[in-house]
């Protein structure tokens, strides 16, 4: 099933016509658990991986036996998936009581190269905003799953992209660690529903007149809402009003508001609403609602570096949920619609940035 984004509530661009210049197209993956074929775009899918061509390591030393065991991490998603809305059966808690973070793989050492795990497999063919070397088609994303690397201790990201006419022979079974530093460092198996929609640049990032413009349009939709709770308390409950208008009954007090409702502007954010959408995706803008923005410029030629790809905790944001897919609204609460991938990484997001100029230069990460 497709997905589609509501349109948004209001044309932001009509409002504030300055803003055309600060907009750009990202492709929501929107990732939804269930198998793929190494011939899809997915998330945690097997790979279109050439059965000659060695599978990428984990070559940095630390501790690379103990955590939690993926098998465990599976089974864990399945059992909690299949009693939502019920008790745990006896048998279910006793596999979920057995499943512990321990050192599960005593041999291997801290040195011994240790299998990345496939993240994810994105063709362009599926998603237009993914832009890679000249002629290549096919980008394949792996993590250490252990957030032990570099001064920050992130997750340590390799990126490939190829020609998947080239790919022959398909690598099968496919290698993966044994072992995970946390749960959420392990994303679930999805199938990807990619859809283009159009953003628009992070708040903080617009010129100051043109911020103190949009700050006084949501002071304004406040002021509105405000205007509509002073009438909500024109009903007494006795048919005497302690304002001008008053009425005789509450049905017709409750007819009223509900005209009322109907009249008033959504509760909008530009942030949260109108800007940057959430989940996974292909380019886009980067939010930066946790710091301050700060530079991701390419360390082999100073250029500036746009997000490739945006890991998220949710498919959800805003007060409203007005990014949540029209397909997914009467399962706005479900967790494998919310947090379909379940991976958490920083506080939730995180994003890969390559060079504009040579998308083979260093890629680099940032976190929010």
């Amino acid at each position: 099933m497709s997905r589609t984004t509501p349109p948004r509530p209001v044309d932001i661009e009509a409002l504030f016509p300055a803003l055309a210049s600060h907009r750009r197209t990202t492709t929501r993956l929107h990732p939804r658990p269930g198998p793929a074929e190494p011939e899809e775009s997915s998330v945690a899918g097997p790979l279109l991986w050439p059965a000659d061509e060695p599978w990428p390591m984990c070559t940095a030393v630390h501790r690379k036996g103990r955590g939690h065991l993926l098998p465990d991490i599976r089974l864990r998603r399945r059992i909690e998936g299949e009693a939502r809305g019920r008790d745990f059966t006896v048998e279910e808690r006793r596999l979920l009581d057995g499943m512990t973070r321990g050192t599960h793989a005593p041999e291997l050492r801290d040195e011994e190269p240790l299998p990345m795990l496939a993240v994810a497999q994105l063709y362009t063919r599926d998603v237009p905003d993914l832009v890679g070397p000249e002629g290549h088609d096919l980008l394949q994303v792996f993590w250490c799953p252990f957030e032990v690397h570099g001064p920050n201790r992130t997750i340590d990201v390799t990126l490939r992209w190829r020609r998947s006419g080239d790919v022959g022979a398909v690598l099968a079974p496919q290698p993966e660690p044994p072992v995970a530093g946390r749960e959420e460092c392990v994303p679930t198996s999805c199938v990807v529903h990619p859809e283009q929609v159009v953003e628009h640049e992070y708040l903080g990032l617009l010129d100051e007149e043109l911020q103190e413009e949009i700050a006084a349009w949501e002071e304004g939709l406040l002021g509105e809402e405000d205007d509509d709770d002073e009438d909500d308390d024109q009903y007494d409950g006795d048919g005497v009003g302690d304002s001008s208008v008053s009425y005789a009954t509450y049905e017709e007090y409750e007819a009223a508001m509900a005209a009322a409702r109907a009249r008033e502007p959504e509760e909008l954010d530009y942030m949260s609403d109108l800007s940057i959408a959430p989940g996974w995706k292909v380019g886009g803008f980067a939010s930066w609602h946790l710091t301050d923005p700060g530079p991701v410029d390419c360390a082999a030629c100073g250029t500036p570096m746009p997000p490739l790809l945006t890991v998220d905790a949710t498919e959800r944001d805003g007060a409203s949920g007005s990014w949540l897919p029209r397909e997914d609204r009467d399962a706005a609460d479900d967790p494998g619609v919310v947090d379909p991938v379940g991976v958490h990484l920083g506080r939730g997001l995180m994003r890969v940035h390559t060079c504009p100029n040579d998308p083979t230069h260093p890629h680099r990460l940032s976190f929010q």
